[in-house]
């Protein structure tokens, strides 16, 4: 009885470590934080700020998605955009899908732009106080809500927004907003595939050792395994934005619950 006993528990642990996944090796140049979807979540960002210090060397990673949604975006990008000129480099914020929307409406409100409304952009138009517009607005709706919204941000935060890059690497560990091609190296990824994701990116592990830190999609827990370091825990639907502490062969979550 006690040899079967071992032998479930044996099965057992097996089991257990591939529901896992593979453990990634990590390997950054320096300790860093990466920090998951914001989309409007303000309150949330700034108690989780506070419990990392920006001061100190170690950078911040911000993975994109810091409109829509919510309803706070106008100060989460106040917030993010102040933090960047102040502290320079230690301040990564990368760009979402929701950021390429949210510039392709202030370039071309009646073309590639109009998409963005139906995907959360009346919410941030709101935070930004234009009010009264539509998911689809007539041309000459969009087109004064698009005015308006210059208008309200501040100088230099839609070139900011238009720059901010896809992706940022310590050592064998990358960060971008929604995937990365298991088969292609990072530096031949296309940018819709970064943006937006990849088909086989949530299944599949790398070859080689490359461990990606993304957001885009709602995991109902963080998770650290199979190439893969996932931490949007949907903050605006759920009330839980997450963190990662990232160091050599550790990585720590830190969540801040509404």
């Amino acid at each position: 009885m006690r040899q079967i006993f071992k032998a479930f528990r044996r099965r057992n642990d097996v089991a257990s470590s591939q529901a896992q996944g593979r453990p990634n090796d990590l390997r950054p140049d320096a300790p860093f934080y990466a920090i998951g979807d914001i989309h409007g979540c303000d309150d949330l960002l700034a108690r989780l700020l506070s419990r990392i210090d920006p001061e100190h060397d170690q950078q911040l990673i911000f993975l994109g998605d810091y409109v829509d949604r919510g309803p706070e975006s106008a100060a989460v990008l106040a917030r993010l955009f102040e933090m960047s000129q102040r502290f320079g480099n230690r301040i990564v914020c990368l760009r979402g899908n929701h950021e390429r929307m949210m510039c392709q409406f202030i370039e071309d409100p009646l073309g590639k732009g109009a998409r963005w409304l139906v995907n959360g952009g009346t919410e941030t138009l709101k935070s930004f106080g234009i009010t009264g517009i539509g998911r689809r607005p007539d041309a000459d709706a969009a087109m004064e809500a698009c005015d308006a919204l210059e208008h309200a941000m501040p100088e230099g935060m839609i070139a900011w927004l238009e720059t901010l890059p896809l992706s940022w690497q310590s050592g064998n560990v990358w960060c971008a907003h929604a995937a990365m091609d298991p088969a292609m190296p990072p530096d031949d990824q296309k940018s819709n595939t970064i943006l937006w994701g990849h088909p086989t990116f949530l299944d599949t592990a790398r070859p080689d050792d490359i461990c990606v830190v993304h957001g885009h999609t709602i995991v109902p827990s963080p998770k650290n395994a199979d190439s893969r370091i996932s931490i949007d825990t949907g903050a605006y639907r759920t009330g839980v934005l997450t963190a990662a502490h990232i160091s050599t062969e550790k990585c720590a979550f830190i969540q801040e619950r509404g």
